[in-house]
């Protein structure tokens, strides 16, 4: 991949893991802060509960997006951007564009759906 595709990706990146971070850091300051809240009647307490959960899942989709973007940063330190984790060939430039944190190209992508291929650590 050309040196100046690879700096717009890797700038889209950093801006994207930097937006997740605090995104992450935003959603634990209100799960902390639902604590807080002293529920009164059964209502609140499942309200609060409620809402606890729904903070913690979305929390854990972030940390997991960022993790996936920290992941493609470091395949852009090693030289791997743009390769197939799995089989080594090229990602789709478009499939790149859309999704720049992808680890697998189309072909591996629906192996991975549908049960058929192997997940590597990366």
């Amino acid at each position: 991949m050309e040196k100046k595709k690879l700096d717009t990706f890797k700038k889209r990146l950093e801006t994207r893991q930097q937006e997740l971070r605090r995104m992450v850091s935003r959603t634990e300051q209100d799960g902390r802060t639902v604590d807080e809240d002293s529920a009164q009647d059964i209502a609140d307490r499942a309200a609060s509960s409620y809402t606890k959960e729904f903070l913690f899942h979305q929390s854990n989709n972030d940390r997991q997006l960022l993790q996936m973007v920290e992941n493609a940063l470091s395949r852009i330190r090693e030289g791997t951007f743009g390769e197939c984790i799995s089989c080594g060939k090229e990602i789709n430039p478009k499939r790149l564009e859309a999704v720049p944190w992808t680890r697998h190209c189309i072909e591996c992508q629906e192996k991975a759906e549908q049960g058929r291929l192997e997940e590597a650590s990366r």
